[in-house]
């Protein structure tokens, strides 16, 4: 949201200045009359280097930097220092503008008497459901440094594990990619020359070579464009359709049958369901309000909906090991020990086992996965360069040999 610098009468007619953040200058103005500030002047700040084009739109808080905030937050506040104070001295290390904004603003409404909490959800480019539920509980029990060490700890694991899946990828895409350009440069200046030379016999392109070469037209022409449009369309109406909530529950399911990467999603979502859940849990949030936010934290449609389920048999006074059994994503084994730690009363500790478990299982399939992969796209990629290669020379040599 955008930030506004004001000058406003406090009480006893004292001048003071400021900035607050809000979504228009009304807003703002409004804002600061619920603060019991007169304002006199509320101008819009410029920040330098902030973008405001299409790709700006798709920004997201830097979660490195956000991890070291949190980390800093939580060994300052455990030294003792107050809350206002520690985001005084954050705030002068932190070098991003658009979040330095944000940290001022927050400080500055902490100490016009806002909760802390209720100043984070302005922010949630920063500070998603799960950092303000964890933090909410932290103010009101007193023991905000240790939930924010926790909250800490907890993105760090969170980060991990997807760095595993991504630093996997790479290789991969990377071959594909060298692929992919190997073959257009081929189908795009080598080819059409071989073919120029071979009309000017007024003989006639084997098969083979005429697919290549009419391949290769379409990125040398107009043709580029409408395949690029069709691309682009494709995405957009794939985004749009998986925004609707029968589109999200075919699309992952979809992704859950399939038969290598399939098991490997099923075990990361039931490993951020069980480290989420049991870190809420463990936080001092509630079951019923620790299920909501994991209901909308779980990245899987059909997960959050057996999750959504068990927060109503909570409420309900059931168990909520049977919608979690029922939804298909947990296997039963697992279920099971969901229901062993609920009658135990044991249930973080039990949950935050099932999260290590998975995550060991999910790093050895990543790395078979990974082992398998690049053969396989090695061979397939020999194949493709072997074909064009093939498709290359015929002409050639049936020129050479006199088959015309």
């Amino acid at each position: 949201m955008p930030r506004y610098r004001y000058t406003a009468m406090a009480a006893g007619g004292k001048k003071t200045k400021g900035s607050v953040t809000a979504e228009n200058t009304y807003a703002a103005r409004k804002q600061l009359r619920v603060r019991g500030i007169h304002p006199i002047a509320v101008d819009e700040i410029k920040v330098k280097g902030e973008g405001k084009g299409f790709l700006a739109s798709f920004s997201r808080g830097n979660k490195k930097q956000l991890v070291d905030f949190t980390r800093q937050m939580a060994t300052l506040l455990n030294s003792g220092i107050k809350l206002t104070e520690s985001l005084s001295v954050l705030i002068l290390q932190v070098s991003d503008p658009k979040f330095k904004n944000a940290l001022i603003d927050i400080r500055d409404r902490v100490i016009t008497g806002e909760s802390f909490t209720d100043t984070l959800k302005d922010y949630g480019d920063y500070f998603d459901i799960i950092y303000v539920s964890m933090v909410r509980v932290g103010e009101v029990t007193g023991e905000l440094g240790d939930n924010f060490a926790t909250i800490a700890n907890f993105m760090e694991k969170r980060q991990r594990v997807e760095s595993k899946i991504i630093t996997s990828m790479v290789y991969p895409m990377v071959l594909i990619s060298f692929c992919l350009l190997a073959v257009i440069i081929l189908t795009t200046t080598v080819i059409p020359k071989i073919a120029t030379q071979i009309a000017s016999t007024g003989q006639e392109l084997p098969w083979i070579t005429q697919q290549f070469l009419n391949f290769g037209d379409i990125f040398t022409s107009w043709k580029v464009f409408i395949l690029i449009g069709v691309i682009v369309g494709g995405i957009w109406g794939l985004k749009r359709c998986f925004r609707t909530q029968r589109g999200a529950f075919m699309r992952d399911k979809f992704i859950l049958s399939l038969p290598l990467f399939g098991p490997l999603v099923k075990q990361q979502v039931v490993s951020r369901f069980a480290s989420t859940l049991s870190t809420l849990l463990g936080s001092g949030l509630a079951m019923a309000e620790s299920l909501r936010v994991v209901a909308e934290v779980t990245g899987n449609s059909i997960m959050s909906k057996a999750v959504g389920q068990a927060r109503e048999r909570i409420l309900a006074g059931a168990d909520i090991a049977t919608p979690l059994r029922d939804s298909g994503v947990i296997d039963p084994a697992i279920a099971h020990m969901v229901a062993v730690g609920e009658k135990s009363g044991e249930l973080e500790k039990m949950l935050k086992s099932i999260s290590e478990n998975l995550e060991s299982r999910t790093d050895i399939v990543i790395e078979r996965l990974s082992t398998a992969i690049e053969p396989v796209i090695i061979v397939v990629m020999a194949v493709v360069i072997g074909v064009i290669a093939y498709a290359t020379l015929l002409p050639i040599l049936e020129v050479s040999s006199g088959n015309f």
